[in-house]
């Protein structure tokens, strides 16, 4: 039985940033995708993770960026993409939780960037103006230092919800992420699209989600 949703938030409850990378990567003439390689390399201690784990300032992430992005064929500053982050609310999405809560407790898991990061003001009051409210529980990477796929961010929610993890579901736009939760026992679904999530959501829970 299902007890708990735990949702990830940018790419999930929002568009994904991933179509602003590929417009800023055009509109520069920057080899395809190099934004999401340099996300990707050494994905555990590179800038994205330290910057969302807060362990550096705006100034050395966007250093650091620049260096790893160099490495891979073109530089690109770290506070050039900061802004390209805030994606728009899915409103069928926001719809689904609020269903998923009335039955169900809620928590979100997400990786975020300190308060002060160019780009996050606006993405920040989006969400918890909209949203945040709807969980019974929020972990904020930036907040506690620790960011997903780290296993302790994902136990951190359980032990907080009181759930057993076989009774949880949890939803991420990206497999890396998911792979954690699998591993301890949550049905997990990815997140391409609104609709295919609200779908496998619906399968998972029982619920009737739209």
């Amino acid at each position: 039985m299902i007890e708990a949703v735990i949702w990830d938030f940018g790419g999930v409850l929002t568009s994904s940033p991933f179509e602003a990378f590929a417009r800023f990567e055009t509109e520069r003439g920057l080899p395809a995708d190099i934004i999401r390689r340099t996300n990707a390399a050494n994905h555990l201690e590179n800038a994205w993770a330290k910057f969302e784990r807060a362990e550096v300032d705006i100034e050395a992430f966007d250093r650091l960026f620049a260096t790893e992005s160099l490495a891979l064929g073109a530089e690109v500053r770290g506070k050039d993409i900061l802004p390209l982050l805030s994606g728009d609310l899915r409103p069928e999405m926001v719809t689904a939780l609020k269903r998923v809560k009335a039955r169900f407790k809620t928590g979100c898991i997400t990786n975020n960037l300190p308060a002060n990061a160019i780009g996050s003001a606006s993405g920040r009051t989006l969400y918890i103006a909209e949203v945040m409210a709807l969980f019974d529980h929020v972990i904020e990477s930036a907040k506690i230092g620790l960011r997903k796929p780290d296993p302790r961010i994902y136990r951190m929610m359980v032990e907080v919800l009181n759930v057993d993890p076989k009774a949880c579901v949890y939803l991420d736009d990206l497999g890396v992420n998911l792979k954690p939760a699998r591993a301890m026992g949550m049905t997990t679904i990815k997140v391409a699209s609104a609709a295919q999530a609200i779908a496998e959501l619906e399968a998972a829970t029982g619920l009737k989600l739209r």
